[in-house]
């Protein structure tokens, strides 16, 4: 049984979100841990949300799925530090098909601040080959991770949502641009060289900015060298972020870039407009620096308000994509479970039929033999694929373990 949690932006407060972020990397190893049901976990953490998703074992003596989630959840409000009251009220639960539609449209960018952001489908990548890396996945939650990556290829592909290149990275710089002059005149610096770093001076050198500074906290020279960008030491950071006209942070650390204090005094009495872009999960940026002159700072939440109503007709399509995707993977689920029957129906006619080829009395007698035995497996296979595929493989399951032998046991 699939099951998933899920702390989002729209119903978790953005402070919990950054403790869920900060302790994601460790997490999944310690929720499959969680409660002796869980047979695998993946987490999917990006800026905006905190996923688990989970494959429980549906033939546990458990009552119900709940013991299994209130044990992942009180795992969660300890690892972040969080009251657990808080963490069940915030965080929604979807189990069985609603699973697969719902990682469906987080992959395809529909669940996004951008809707049909770019970034979004890496990052569900990366969570199952982390997952796949610690040993946490098991085949059903492998499937539906492939499946996801499917679906958003094919949501980008059939609709006009793959066109613009969105992402939440691009949304803010052309958020920010509105309170710009010129971006090729802008100065702008960029606090973090990873990933996100390199989406957005992507983004950057798509509006015309060239004037682009990096801060690399950890001292890495790599990506400003491969980007021919000018390099800020740690000394000089204070006084080129005072001088920046545009600071967009995007580090994975979890104490602020830019505090209050350390800002505040590094811009002394100037009142002189500067935008700033916190992209960071944890916040990069202390929310206080917002309250000095001239500052103008666009965090997650502030992305999100302002994050345009796409056009009905591209959602819709997608969100039919999405949904024939589900719907697909519900009835391949379905047909896998009545495998084991399928295995020992397979078993038994080729037990009949050996014993029966053993008596042959000539070639053609068991040329026929083979054949009325393939034609009756592939019919008798073929309707329980199909009445699984409807949600009824539970009656042809059980047919065909009440008409078939018993299997021996030890004492015979």
């Amino acid at each position: 049984m699939l099951v998933c949690l899920t702390a989002h932006q729209r119903a978790t407060p953005l402070a919990s979100l950054e403790r869920l972020s900060v302790v994601a990397d460790d997490a999944a190893v310690r929720l499959k841990d969680a409660h002796e049901t869980i047979r695998g976990a993946v987490v999917l953490a990006t800026c905006n949300r905190f996923e688990a998703y989970f494959d429980l074992d549906a033939d546990a003596e458990a009552p119900s799925l709940i013991p299994a989630m209130d044990a992942a959840m009180e795992e969660l409000a300890t690892l972040a530090e969080l009251p657990f009251r808080e963490v069940r009220e915030t965080v929604d639960f979807a189990h069985g098909n609603s699973v697969a539609q719902h990682l469906f449209g987080v992959a395809s960018g529909l669940d996004s601040v951008a809707v049909g952001e770019d970034e979004i489908a890496g990052q569900v990548r990366r969570a199952l080959d982390t997952a796949r890396r610690d040993g946490l996945t098991t085949s059903p939650l492998e499937h539906l991770f492939q499946r996801a990556t499917e679906t958003s290829r094919a949501v980008k592909n059939s609709t006009s949502l793959g066109e613009s290149g969105r992402s939440l990275v691009r949304l803010a710089v052309q958020l920010a641009g509105s309170r710009l002059e010129s971006w090729a005149s802008a100065r702008v610096l960029l606090v973090g060289t990873g990933r996100y770093a390199a989406v957005s001076l992507a983004a950057l050198r798509a509006v015309g900015a060239v004037d682009i500074r990096v801060h690399s906290r950890s001292g890495r020279r790599k990506f400003a060298d491969r980007e021919g960008l000018v390099i800020v030491s740690a000394e000089d950071y204070a006084a080129e972020a005072a001088a920046a006209d545009v600071i967009i942070t995007c580090t994975t650390t979890q104490d602020h870039a830019l505090t209050l204090e350390g800002h505040g005094a590094a811009r002394g009495d100037s009142t002189r407009s500067q935008v700033i872009i916190d992209l960071g999960m944890p916040r990069n940026v202390d929310p206080g620096v917002r309250s000095l002159s001239g500052i103008d700072l666009l965090d997650l939440e502030t992305i999100r308000v302002h994050a345009p109503i796409d056009e009905f007709a591209h959602l819709r399509d997608a969100h039919e994509i999405v949904a024939a995707a589900a719907q697909r993977h519900a009835a391949a689920r379905r047909v896998h479970e009545v495998s084991p029957e399928v295995v020992a129906l397979r078993r038994h006619v080729q037990s009949v039929l050996d014993a029966e080829l053993a008596r042959a009395a000539s070639p053609e007698v068991e040329q026929a033999l083979r054949h009325f035995s393939g034609v009756l497996l592939h019919g008798l296979i073929a309707r329980g694929h199909t009445l699984a595929s409807g949600g009824e493989g539970s009656a042809w399951a059980d047919a065909v373990r009440t008409v078939l032998p018993a299997p021996p046991t030890d004492e015979q």
